[in-house]
């Protein structure tokens, strides 16, 4: 068994702001989220800077960018 000094993941629940547009594979976009847990999520966010969203799997990467 390995042991790993890496910390654990965090999940947080968002809405992303589409605007009743689809997100296609592979394209690039801004756009907003909503976090479903407030201040303490956006903060974590912004703290890490990139994550990962996951849709019962990973689906894509993304940046805060402000």
């Amino acid at each position: 068994m390995m042991v790993s000094d890496a910390e654990p993941l965090q999940g947080w629940d968002a809405l992303l702001l589409l605007r009743d547009q689809p997100l296609r594979p592979g394209e690039e976009r801004r756009l907003g989220f909503v976090f479903l847990s407030g201040q303490e999520a956006a903060d974590t966010f912004k703290t890490a800077g990139q994550f990962y969203l996951w849709e019962g799997r990973f689906i894509g990467e993304a940046t805060v960018v402000s």
